[in-house]
């Protein structure tokens, strides 16, 4: 068999590259920013695109002309390439190799800024329908999903109507949390006593993952939820399925569901067979749940300790 050629294998390199990255694809699916599910991943992914071509003009170059140097230049009988011990200076040499970087960098910092003011989570740029509601509280280890204008909420579960911008407000009723829809929006951080804000909207039905990016305990691999696109007459049926399904969130339900525990030991605990294996469904008891949650951190007044998210989990010590 015949060596393979550097320059041949230069040139597989982009190609392997290509076909990785295809085959990859279909991995990610609808959880990742690279199949955008709205405009904001739709955003993210250009961005990063753009990012990659301009860092690869300077890199690329790199990675092609050492080995052909290296190859040229070595030392070998025979050889035809110019021998200049004293050479030190070119003036074009110097400005390509500082004229490129710089432009790069001036270029990456416009689109930079560009997409963080076009990114920014808290702003409504989604057309003028008024947004969907939604309370977000990080709970160690699921995400209680509140919609105060509906009258119910859930948890392991998040409907959105698409076209319909959504209006997320979100807190922690335990230690900081970083929650993202890759395929919707990036990620955002939520801590106790504080509020974030995220805008997004779904531009198709389709079914996402969410999850919590920030390492919070033994349950935080399972702190992920799905996100259910759909259309409006189908968010209208499943916000009737929750009120129907659901069971009320008054203060023992709620300092259950604020434990240390995931979805599964809640839904074991709770005896709430009539709901999906992957959710849990509620009807608001509490208008102010979401206020009362945050304003607790406000007072200065430590809780009593059989209140204390996170204390005890169903009988057993959380640190067990």
């Amino acid at each position: 068999m015949a060596p393979l050629k550097p320059l041949s294998v230069l040139l597989a390199v982009p190609a392997a590259v290509a076909i990785i990255a295809a085959s990859t694809q279909m991995a990610w699916a609808s959880d990742s920013f690279m199949d955008p599910q709205g405009p904001i991943a739709a955003v993210q992914k250009t961005h990063l695109l753009r990012a990659t071509v301009l860092i690869l003009v300077a890199v690329i170059p790199v990675l092609v002309l050492v080995p052909l140097i290296a190859l040229r230049y070595r030392r070998r009988k025979g050889a035809d390439a110019a021998y200049r011990p004293k050479w030190d200076f070119s003036a074009g040499l110097e400005f390509v190799m500082w004229g490129v970087p710089v432009v790069i960098v001036a270029l990456l910092s416009f689109y930079l800024w560009k997409a963080t003011h076009r990114l920014d989570p808290y702003a409504t740029r989604f057309g003028e329908t008024p947004a969907l509601n939604v309370q977000v509280v990080g709970l160690d280890w699921k995400w209680l999903f509140i919609y105060p204008d509906l009258g119910i909420a859930s948890v392991g579960e998040l409907g959105l109507p698409v076209k319909q911008q959504v209006a997320m407000t979100l807190t922690t009723d335990t230690v900081m949390q970083s929650f993202m829809i890759p395929a919707l929006a990036g990620q955002i951080y939520a801590m106790p006593g504080m509020t974030t804000q995220l805008h997004l909207v779904a531009d198709t039905p389709e079914t996402m993952q969410g999850e919590n990016t920030q390492y919070n305990g033994r349950g935080f691999t399972k702190q992920k939820f799905e996100t259910l696109a759909m259309q409006p007459e189908d968010f209208n049926a499943w916000v009737e399925g929750v009120r129907t399904n659901g069971i009320p969130l008054d203060p023992d339900t709620y300092r259950a569901l604020a434990m240390r525990t995931d979805r599964d030991e809640v839904q074991a605990a709770l005896g709430t067979e009539q709901m999906p294996d992957t959710a849990l469904y509620f009807t608001l008891e509490d208008g102010d749940l979401f206020q009362s949650i945050l304003h607790r951190y406000h007072g200065g007044e430590p809780l009593p300790i059989d209140q204390q998210p996170g204390t005890i989990a169903f009988g057993q010590e959380a640190s067990q």
